[in-house]
């Protein structure tokens, strides 16, 4: 069912703009639908070239750290689970306050805010370092039974070769316009909490769907809510629990069997 692909990869000095730059994951996933593609990592350390480090801060924050340094985190909330870092790149969603912050720190050159005005979404298109960043808004549920459309947006981060896609607070299954504009993603992040984002069997579906390589837990909360998250999805995916909050993730080195690493957070907070 899963197979190895390998990609060659010409890099050019030549500058591009980031609104011009054609992404490499909807590319590659257009030219071979249905292709799949880790190991363990020391926070802060230099990185070999084509490797992505990935530490989980708590709840939905998680730090990707580029092999030139560039960093970018996730779902920032203005705490970041006391780690002495300021990234380049913060990404935001605001289905609830522990997903974004009204004040970010003025230090981080480009804050990214995943919703829009409710009527449009905010695109984002924003190449800095070796970090390509770009979203695909989807809707969120609001008040009792109203949508706000665009209010989050699944950021994708193409980094080092990779495509790592974050679902952020992700409320239902995304269409086949945002399945199409997702692309490939070797690495997923995806909330599992089963009730205030989608339930889930849904999550399943959508992880089943993306076929990743690597697939990160988020928004667990606590071990019995990530034990049914397990429970439902280990008939397909390999499990492997680990006892530090970062990965080192690469091309080359991906497994053969989609895989659920669950990192603890580095704050304790899930």
């Amino acid at each position: 069912m899963f197979r190895r692909l390998t990609l060659a990869i010409t890099l050019t000095t030549a500058p591009l703009a980031a609104q011009d730059r054609q992404s490499h994951c909807i590319a590659i996933a257009d030219a071979a639908p249905g292709i799949e593609y880790v190991q363990p990592a020391a926070w802060g350390d230099a990185l070999p070239d084509y490797t992505v480090r990935l530490t989980y801060l708590d709840h939905s924050q998680f730090l990707i750290e580029a092999p030139d340094g560039t960093t970018a985190v996730t779902d920032y909330n203005g705490w970041l689970a006391g780690a002495p870092i300021v990234p380049n790149v913060a990404t935001m969603n605001h289905a609830h306050s522990s997903h974004w912050t009204i004040s970010p720190d003025p230090r981080i050159p480009h804050v990214l805010e995943g919703w829009g005005d409710g009527v449009a979404p905010n695109n984002h298109r924003l190449e800095v370092g070796e970090i390509f960043v770009r979203n695909v808004p989807t809707d969120i549920r609001s008040g009792y039974s109203g949508v706000e459309k665009f209010g989050n947006s699944i950021f994708v981060f193409e980094v080092a070769g990779l495509c790592v896609g974050h679902l952020g607070h992700l409320h239902h299954e995304p269409d086949e316009a945002q399945y199409a504009a997702l692309g490939r993603l070797d690495v997923v992040m995806a909330a599992v909490d089963g009730g205030m984002t989608v339930d889930l069997d849904t999550m399943i579906d959508v992880l089943t769907r993306l076929e990743s390589s690597v697939i990160l837990p988020m928004h667990w909360f606590g071990t019995a809510t990530l034990g049914r998250f397990l429970d439902g999805i280990s008939s397909e995916f390999t499990v492997e629990m680990r006892e530090e909050p970062s990965i080192e993730v690469s091309l080359r080195d991906l497994p053969d069997r989609p895989t659920v690493y669950v990192l603890p957070p580095l704050s304790g907070m899930r």
